[in-house]
């Protein structure tokens, strides 16, 4: 696996520390439904389906789709195979969902099949799976009208092992109309001997149109790459222009093979010498300055020296040579008072006064890992003496009652735990098919993925702390990759806390944000408003401006929930036999 080389950055004004907690709300949230005409057959999995991966990727997977280019137009399929599109404007009439396509496969005679998938790749294109592995890739025209035109198919191929569509997108490439879609399977693999027996493999398609100008049109694979890991990835969407893909998983995936040729991996004998590399520099710190010196070429005197330093930022280099330590800083200091000088070793040595005392800093600047931290001895003995207890040969040594245990697991709340695996977020080059970003997301549990605008990457939301704060990827923007754009206060602590939670979502506006439980329930968690009247918080004796509405909506069904979307203004829930429709916000 690829070393982190980047964090995420949250926007501070996007945080409210002061949040309380969600008041809930008694108000009536108007409920609509649709009676389908055929069911909505939920694929069971099958005993050699027996993994944690295989019920990730195909047991939770969600039947209903929401149109980013098309607001309030959802699309499902039935066991009939057919797509069904349902375009709302008016909740109290409510029409049938119409038929947009149909699937030819028989889908039920193939013994390994999985759900039907399906992806829109842009305003006037989607890409459809049978759960047999077939791909469509669909010319829609423009969806969401009131004509319901019916899909047209374009392009349609065997690729072999069944598979569901996470993501597809469009894009024009030298002239040539170009899609990207990626595909997710789930193998035997049969060199695995200690694990499941099974590997993810996640396999990305190039689809072109290979007609010459005005001749028609004719798609046809032209790239296909492969990527395997041992995790069904939590979020894994292909770049808009089709260069890069970016993967969040618990384990890492690397490129396997392209157009059927295995890609050659990394050398252990070179990886081992890069680890084994002196560091560039080294840094230690105490509460209240950090100390790092910065090695020199040789041969290079005191006035070839470029040093900058700013608030947040520092840069430190030679003329005729590249950065030895650049990049934004972890917390800001205080450039008056921080010093360097050029040592007789010709090293480099750096003082910078900390803004603020007390904390200590994981690292010197964000993203770089060629420095080493040295701590002191007082450092290093304090450390131990905090943790001698955890250490203790003696199991009993804190509890003189040698029938209680050491330690008591009832203590900690569900909401406390995380996955053991260390989850990673990884943006992928799609030329050199490496790593270039790689953010190691420690306790920031995955919580959802949802579009928010179709001109950009699908954003996802992570936990941190108690919150869960929404991230838009950036591909063209690699300093500043993944953009925090906003926060649901509390919502991390309080999904936890839902055992029967099945999908989660938000609405594209950030105005809400929902979760639905296998049956019945939804939770609806808004922002702050304002409240009508004068309220005090009578434990801090002052006034509240703003307060934090929690809604429960029960549906009158007894089916599973097969699909769950949000729009600005309405939720949709789809079970086998009925499309809801929950009217949230009005205009």
């Amino acid at each position: 696996m690829a070393a982190p080389n980047y964090s995420l950055k949250t926007n501070r004004e996007l945080l409210d520390p002061n949040f309380e907690s969600y008041r809930l709300s008694l108000d009536a949230i108007p409920t609509y439904n649709v009676e389908l005409d055929a069911a909505v057959e939920e694929v069971k999995l099958k005993d050699c389906q027996y993994t944690l991966e295989h019920m990730r990727a195909f047991g939770m997977y969600n039947y209903l789709h929401l149109d980013p280019w098309y607001e309030d137009s959802v699309v499902f399929v039935d066991c009939k195979g057919r797509v069904l599109s349902l375009t709302v404007t008016l909740d109290t009439a409510l029409g049938k969902p119409k038929e947009v396509f149909c699937l030819e496969t028989d889908a039920a005679a193939h013994e390994e099949r999985l759900c039907a998938s399906l992806s829109f790749t842009s305003a006037t294109w989607a890409a459809l799976s049978d759960g047999t592995g077939r791909l469509y890739l669909l010319r829609t025209s423009q969806r969401g009208q009131s004509t319901h035109c019916k899909w047209e198919p374009l392009f349609s191929e065997d690729l072999g092992e069944p598979f569901i569509i996470l993501h597809s997108t469009a894009h024009v490439q030298a002239g040539i109309h170009t899609m990207e879609v990626l595909l997710l399977s789930i193998l035997k693999d049969t060199q695995e001997t200690t694990g499941s027996g099974y590997s993810v493999s996640l396999e990305w398609i190039t689809v072109a149109n290979t007609a010459g100008p005005g001749l028609e049109k004719n798609y046809k694979v032209t790239k296909r790459r492969v990527l395997r890991g041992k995790s069904v990835p939590h979020y894994a969407v292909v770049t808009p222009r089709g260069d890069g893909l970016m993967v969040a998983s618990e384990k890492p995936f690397v490129f396997t093979h392209v157009d059927s040729r295995p890609v050659k991996q990394p050398a252990t004998e070179a990886m081992e010498v890069e680890e084994t590399t002196d560091p560039f520099y080294y840094w230690q710190q105490t509460a209240e300055d950090i100390t790092a010196s910065v090695r020199m070429p040789e041969g290079i005197n005191k006035e070839a020296v470029h040093f900058r330093l700013m608030a947040d930022n520092i840069s430190v280099g030679v003329q005729g040579f590249a950065p030895l330590l650049e990049g934004q800083l972890y917390a800001s200091v205080d450039p008056e008072a921080s010093t360097w000088i050029f040592k007789e070793d010709k090293s480099l040595e750096v003082t910078l006064q900390k803004h603020t005392e007390g904390p200590m800093w994981p690292e010197l600047v964000i993203g770089d890992r060629r420095g080493e931290h040295v701590m002191n001895n007082e450092q290093a003995a304090l450390i131990h003496e905090r943790l001698t207890h955890l250490t203790s040969e003696d199991l009993h040594s804190a509890k003189p009652d040698r029938d209680e245990p050491a330690c008591n697991p009832q203590e900690l709340e569900d909401c406390d735990g995380f996955p053991e695996d260390t989850s990673s977020l990884t943006h992928f080059d799609g030329e050199s098919l490496k790593p270039t970003q790689v953010v190691n997301l420690g306790s920031h549990q995955y919580l959802f993925t949802v579009d928010v605008h179709p001109a950009q990457m699908p954003c996802l939301c992570l936990r941190h702390d108690v919150d869960a704060l929404l991230w838009q990827p950036q591909p063209d923007q690699p300093a500043d990759m993944w953009e925090h754009v906003a926060t649901f206060n509390a919502l991390g602590y309080v999904q936890a806390s839902k055992r029967d939670k099945k999908f989660a979502t938000c609405a594209p506006n950030f105005s809400y944000a929902s979760l639905c439980e296998c049956l019945r329930r939804a939770f609806i968690y808004r922002q702050p408003s304002p409240v009508d009247g004068v309220l005090f918080n009578r434990k801090q004796g002052r006034q509240v401006g703003q307060v934090a509405k929690q809604q429960v909506a029960s549906l009158d069904s007894d089916k599973s929930i097969l699909g769950f979307r949000a729009s600005n203004e309405r939720l949709y829930v789809l079970t086998a036999a009925h499309l809801f429709v929950l009217k949230v916000n009005n205009n």
